[in-house]
């Protein structure tokens, strides 16, 4: 309920704040158009002091690319210096919409090591896979391996952008109740909606749990915050709840919504996060418009971890995944030692049962 409060008062904050945009009448001026969308950003963005060029400000950008403007441009070399404006922030959720293109910034999936291949996934799903909603998921075989030792269970979470309830879920888990663990690969989710992380995140969890903190804009100046707003997440009341051992794998391309659920689940005492740091991508995104009708949407809130630590960045996870998959690979080298950690943990914790 916290949750939905919060994010109630950003919206309430940010269409107070970007009303004057979206009142202006219709105009092609290009300078007009660029003064309105940098003074959108410039009173309700929210990292400018996180992602602006070190000993740059943002009035600074301004004026280094409004000297590219021509009274009677073209609307697509227009659209091309708004959006070398926006790619200055670095930001995944900055984006600059027209009938015609959709300005992004992607390089917080595709830097850094190639850790996910979606043709090696497919194999160790195999052809008997099931789905259930957004969900991909199956008890875990080894190509020419056969059954381990422990029977895990792996589920591929592509998307929060597809549809998924907790019917699906419920269905899935039951299905895998004969597992000793579980495999959530998340790699190279860029997110959704977050009401879908949420609504997964619910079913590892067995009582009301503190997962970090939100903050939004409250006025036209950079640093116009409200105090740090804590975030819970409620048990399910229905459905099946999981709690033994899961690990959660990540890489870089987790991002937004997903991000957001990483960082639900980490911390829990049957949960682990493995792979690469996440991509980050917490800022709740809002969304205005420029008097030639062209959308711009905009991180308008800051998400925390419990320690008050920004993961706009990314979250570390506990176990660190060290590698890169090659075009030629046969196997996945992180679903192998999700595997095989994710084993020797339940074997240690069947040990100590035992004793």
């Amino acid at each position: 309920m916290k949750r939905c409060i919060s994010i109630l008062c950003t919206l309430l904050a940010s269409l107070f704040l970007v009303s004057c945009s979206t009142e202006k009448e219709f105009t092609a001026d290009p300078y007009a158009n660029y003064d309105t969308l940098w003074q959108i950003l410039d009173r309700n963005y929210c990292y400018f002091d996180l992602k602006l060029p070190e000993g740059t400000t943002w009035r600074d950008l301004y004026h280094k690319h409004r000297r590219d403007l021509r009274p009677k441009m073209t609307t697509d070399s227009l659209f091309l210096i708004m959006t070398e404006l926006l790619a200055e922030l670095k930001d995944g959720h900055v984006n600059l919409s027209s009938t015609f293109n959709l300005s992004r910034y992607w390089k917080w999936r595709t830097e850094g090591p190639r850790t996910f291949d979606a043709e090696l996934v497919e194999r160790y799903l195999g052809e008997d896979y099931k789905i259930a909603g957004a969900l991909a998921y199956k008890a875990l075989d080894y190509p020419d391996e056969g059954k381990r030792e422990i029977p895990l269970g792996y589920i591929r979470v592509a998307s929060f952008n597809s549809g998924l309830s907790d019917g699906n879920v419920s269905a899935a888990l039951n299905r895998l109740r004969d597992c000793d663990g579980l495999i959530l690969d998340l790699r190279a989710n860029g997110g959704g909606q977050v009401s879908s992380s949420e609504l997964l995140a619910r079913h590892f969890i067995d009582k009301r749990r503190h997962v970090g903190y939100m903050s939004h804009k409250t006025g036209p100046g950079h640093n116009d915050f409200s105090r740090q707003i804590p975030i819970y997440i409620d048990p399910l009341t229905r459905g099946t709840i999981w709690l033994k051992p899961v690990f959660v794998l990540v890489n870089q391309g987790v991002y937004s919504a997903a991000n957001d659920f990483v960082l639900r689940l980490k911390g829990l005492p049957h949960v682990r996060i493995i792979g690469v740091k996440t991509g980050g991508g917490a800022g709740l995104p809002m969304s205005s418009e420029l008097p030639n009708g062209w959308g711009i949407r905009f991180s308008a809130s800051r998400t925390y971890d419990t320690a008050g630590k920004d993961v706009e960045f990314g979250i570390e996870p506990d176990i660190k995944v060290e590698g890169e998959l090659k075009r030629t690979d046969e196997k996945d080298l992180f679903i192998d030692a999700s595997a095989r950690l994710l084993t020797v943990w339940i074997k240690a914790i069947k040990k100590h049962l035992k004793k």
